[in-house]
């Protein structure tokens, strides 16, 4: 299920709320103790994202609900008084093993036998049968939350779940499931338990959900179409290659960050409040402010999950150079099984090294600041195409059409006439000044005013009207 349909807007949003709120008041009004209160309304919560994730496939529930239990179990029994050390130990690596094995199956299974067989082909040798393994939505997402519960409570930073159901609700949560922000258990612990329901929270909620929608329905999609129609052109000039990358850039921060706003937005209507994913990242003025801004809660899992255990950088430069190249070609892989995002990782793990041996600046810290945003926005361009190509060598073709070092350019009118319409530049125009906007959504809707009102009630008319002239457009990191 998608948050931009009617399917959910209409149907499955208002019954999941007026159930949620419907048996909590009843139960109270029946004199039921608020902690069991709270277990009706994570039970309700447990079952309705499991209807909400198993829409598209139900037996990708089974998946989620084996991590779901032996990540239970795990932490159940490290967190016995009587545990040992080593038993803790032993707990905490089958819940880790099973979490990673899992994700490693259905995600890069087939990535590793596709490049295992061209390398036999290359030897000569007969090409293995493949295994075709479909992906579960969000397995990326929902597996990092788990195995963050397993590895805390073995650290003592996190306590164990009160119950079975609540830790079930948590890894399932139907608003960030699909696509974050990765919520960590230490965060939302006492939210499980006990959390505030308010009128000017669920209001609050109400209007970052539909700032996210707006900026997925009239901002990322238009904006999509424009990319799409870049990079699958056979020919590009250099202005059209720059515009297409653009415009992708647009498309997926104003899609991800719609996505995270969506899903907080959501929480905060039935009482969490989850974590800020994305702090006006095109404002960077250096690639590691960009990392501190852009989806944060994956950046900050890999450093207090990977970084920091491979020994950060209290082992030396060039220790530290190799911990940030690790972390972020598995950072790259996180995202997708391919050569080119493996290639972004890397891309971006040098442009972190390199910065860190500056003293954490980029060679260009000097300039002013307009400058530095200017050039770090150029680099993490030359990332999205890397991102967005289908292989390798179509963004080393890609990247030259940017160079101007582009051949075949007849068809650059046809490709001229999809590119620059009037609605593209006007969505354009609002995009880059919505990506440099003093208060960003997450923020602006803490507090409600009646003129807040007034714009956020008109966005949500248009991106219901826009809705109907749109096909099935899913938000870009459902794949990953």
């Amino acid at each position: 299920m998608v948050f931009s349909t009617y399917l959910f807007i209409y149907y499955f949003l208002p019954l999941m709320l007026a159930v949620y709120f419907g048996l909590a008041w009843i139960a109270a009004l029946a004199g039921v103790s608020p902690a069991s209160v709270s277990w009706i309304r994570n039970a309700v919560l447990l079952v309705a994202s499991y209807v909400f994730y198993g829409w598209w496939n139900p037996w990708f529930i089974l998946l989620m609900m084996t991590i779901t239990l032996v990540n239970y179990g795990c932490a159940w029994r490290m967190s016995r008084p009587s545990a040992s050390a080593r038993q803790r130990f032993q707990a905490v690596t089958v819940a880790v093993v099973f979490s990673l094995g899992s994700l490693g199956v259905f995600k890069y299974l087939m990535f590793f036998q596709t490049n295992l067989n061209w390398v036999l082909v290359w030897w000569g040798a007969d090409a293995l049968g493949v295994i075709r393994i479909v992906l579960p939505v969000g397995i990326s997402f929902y597996t990092f939350q788990a195995l963050s519960y397993s590895i805390d409570v073995y650290r003592g930073t996190a306590p164990p779940a009160r119950s079975l159901i609540d830790f079930a609700a948590y890894i399932a949560l139907y608003p960030q499931l699909i696509a974050g922000p990765i919520v960590r258990y230490h965060t939302v612990s006492e939210q499980l338990v006990d959390r505030s329901h308010t009128w000017d929270k669920f209001a609050s909620g109400a209007a970052l959900f539909i700032l996210g929608l707006g900026k997925k329905v009239l901002l990322a999609d238009p904006m999509g179409g424009v990319a799409d129609a870049a990079f699958g052109a056979a020919s590009l000039t250099a202005g059209d290659a720059w515009f297409g990358a653009v415009a992708y850039a647009m498309q997926i921060y104003f899609d991800f960050c719609g996505y995270s706003d969506m899903a907080v937005g959501l929480g905060r209507m039935i009482g969490f409040e989850f974590p800020k994913n994305f702090d006006a990242p095109y404002q960077s003025d250096s690639i590691t402010d960009f990392w501190r801004r852009w989806h944060v809660s994956l950046s900050s899992f890999l450093r207090d999950y990977l970084y920091v255990p491979l020994g950060g950088n209290r082992r030396g430069p060039t220790r530290t150079y190799v911990n940030l190249l690790i972390v972020m070609l598995l950072g790259g892989l996180w995202h997708g099984a391919a050569w080119t995002y493996v290639a972004w990782g890397l891309y971006h793990g040098v442009l972190l090294a390199l910065e860190r041996a500056a003293g954490k600046s980029p060679i260009y810290r000097f300039l002013p600041r307009p400058v530095r945003v200017g050039t770090t926005f150029v680099l993490v361009l030359f990332s999205w195409v890397l991102f967005r190509s289908v292989d390798v060598p179509a963004a080393v073709g890609y990247l030259s059409a940017m160079a101007g070092s582009a051949t075949g350019v007849e068809c650059g009118f046809l490709v001229a006439a999809e590119l620059y319409t009037p609605t593209a530049f006007a969505v354009m125009a609002t995009c880059w000044l919505l990506v440099f906007a003093p208060v960003q959504g997450h923020c602006w809707t803490r507090n409600i005013t009646w003129p807040k009102v007034a714009i956020v009630l008109p966005v949500f008319g248009l991106s219901l009207l826009m809705m109907f002239t749109q096909s099935f457009s899913p938000f870009l990191y459902f794949q990953f």
